[in-house]
């Protein structure tokens, strides 16, 4: 995305074309070669400012080789811990691995164990470590078209801030980025104005996304662990969404399912199990095996294709019901999809 809008297919494969020799040279993986394709294109379409997201962890990620104006970490969960570590402290040491001396860093991290591991690396990496407080975040108000609330700022003071993003957690989110640009160098902040602005139109598809469609209200959470299912679950609690309420669920193989779908299943009048449509075949779950772990939750059923099982919670939900499709990106992109509603389709039209 650059000013706001994605890439032309034409302009993408010339920008690769210039890149092609060095990328298959070095023999990158499929993410390092995307992230030099993205830090080209950011370079020969004169980005004057970036935001770049890490893929995993941070440490060891293609992303960290550069020097940013300012470093943020939302907070820690269990998430790739086959990569990353298997306790919360190794994960957080990673993700503080893109600590850069100098570079102020900032998190909404709550742990004292995990702000302590922060605190730590800052002070190898010579820097430091600010945090947003929980009751920073103040007067949060949700509902099903926005997430409002206020909070305090060094450059801007009191802001009264509005996101289309909806849940509690979108909140802490938002802040975190005010909360960021506030550390920006001086000369390369935003004024108010433009901080407000920018929130109240931000889009951010598939996270707690509402749709009506023929009726039948739709919720997309691309929630893929426990943490994601949980904030999940807190909008729900807040929303009131009309009932009945089915789940469309689709996880990847390698995630703590056990975990993630008792929160859920325990806010819903019934289930469906898929198969992500479109996940890697090494990367597939058995969500056979998952029913019968959970089973005495909720009314539950297994539809292993996909189609078939998006049709099924459709119609289970269709007399004016809800239907939550979440458990993968895959998931929810694939609903999106059968829905003709996918995020950047305008762009094509």
């Amino acid at each position: 995305m650059v000013d706001g809008r994605p890439l032309t297919e034409e302009a993408l494969l010339a920008y690769a074309a210039e890149i092609r020799d060095v990328v298959i040279g070095s023999g990158l993986t499929f993410f390092e070669a995307v992230t030099v394709l993205a830090f080209h294109v950011f370079a020969r379409e004169r980005v004057e400012m970036a935001v770049m997201e890490v893929g995993l962890g941070g440490r060891l990620d293609a992303t960290n080789v550069i020097v940013p104006d300012v470093s943020a970490v939302t907070n820690v969960a269990m998430d790739h811990s086959d990569f990353l570590g298997g306790t919360l402290r190794e994960i957080a040491r990673e993700k503080a691995g893109i600590m850069k001396p100098n570079v102020p860093f900032v998190t909404t991290e709550t742990a004292s164990e995990l702000r302590a591991v922060f605190e730590d690396v800052a002070l190898e990496r010579g820097t430091s470590v600010s945090y947003l407080e929980p009751e920073e975040i103040r007067d949060v108000s949700v509902s099903g078209e926005h997430t409002s609330f206020s909070m305090t700022t060094e450059s801007w003071g009191d802001l009264e801030v509005r996101t289309p993003l909806v849940g509690r957690h979108q909140a802490t989110n938002a802040g975190l980025a005010v909360a960021t640009l506030d550390r920006l160098p001086r000369d390369r902040r935003p004024g108010s104005a433009a901080i407000l602005r920018g929130v109240s139109e931000v889009e951010y598809h598939g996270r707690d996304e509402l749709l009506v469609i023929d009726g039948v209200t739709w919720l997309f959470d691309v929630a893929h662990n426990t943490a994601g299912i949980l904030s999940l679950v807190d909008t729900l609690d807040r929303l009131g969404l009309p009932g009945p309420t089915t789940a469309l669920v689709g996880v990847l193989g390698d995630k703590d399912w056990a975990s993630m779908l008792p929160p859920l299943f325990s806010r819903v009048d019934r289930a469906v199990l898929t198969q992500p449509p479109t996940a890697p075949p090494e990367r597939r779950w058995n969500p056979a095996s998952a029913a019968a772990v959970v089973a005495d939750i909720t009314e539950l059923s297994v539809e292993e294709d996909f189609v078939r099982a998006f049709e099924k919670a459709r119609l289970a939900s269709a007399d004016g019901g809800t239907v939550v499709v979440t458990g993968s990106v895959h998931t929810v992109g694939g609903a999106m999809r059968l829905l003709e509603r996918e995020p950047l389709r305008r762009f094509a039209e």
